[in-house]
Order: C-alpha cells, then sequence, then structure tokens
C-alpha cells in the first residue's frame, strides 16, 4: 500500500494521480490519494467526482472515498493493470 498526498496541487491533482497511477503503482497494489476539496474558501465536491470518474476510465477499483476532515479527501484505489 502507497500513499500520496497530493493536497499542494490544490485543483490541478488529476494529471498528478493519473501519472502516478500509470508509473509509481504496482497492478494490485492499493494506493491511497489525499486532496483538497476547498478552493478560494469554497466546497467543490466536483473534484471527488473527477476523480472517481477517473478511476473508472483507467479501469482501476475505487474503494473507499471518504471525507479526510474539513478541506481533504480521501480515494483508496486498486490498480487493476
Amino acid at each position: 500500500m502507497v500513499r500520496y498526498d497530493l493536497r499542494h496541487l490544490h485543483e490541478d491533482f488529476l494529471a498528478r494521480m493519473d501519472e502516478l497511477l500509470d508509473q509509481q503503482v504496482k497492478p494490485g497494489e492499493v494506493a491511497i490519494f489525499l486532496f483538497e476539496i476547498i478552493s478560494n474558501g469554497k466546497v467543490h465536491f466536483e473534484s471527488v467526482q473527477e476523480s472517481a470518474d477517473l478511476i473508472k476510465k483507467r479501469g482501476d477499483e475505487l474503494l473507499n472515498s471518504l471525507k479526510f476532515n474539513e478541506v481533504d479527501w480521501t480515494i483508496v484505489v486498486r490498480k487493476q493493470h
């Protein structure tokens, strides 16, 4: 299991998550991604849906998606291939 903190990327985390899944996560391995859902003081749940859509499009398995605290979200993904 590997953990990636993408909070420093703010709303630009999706490309990096995709890159990490391609290059760093091994097939069958579980990865935890932490990212922000707050931008300019407003909650943007679109980021959560966009991350779930990316995982589905890739063919990977979304194991969990939950609010980590007031500003951050965590998703747990198993890379399929």
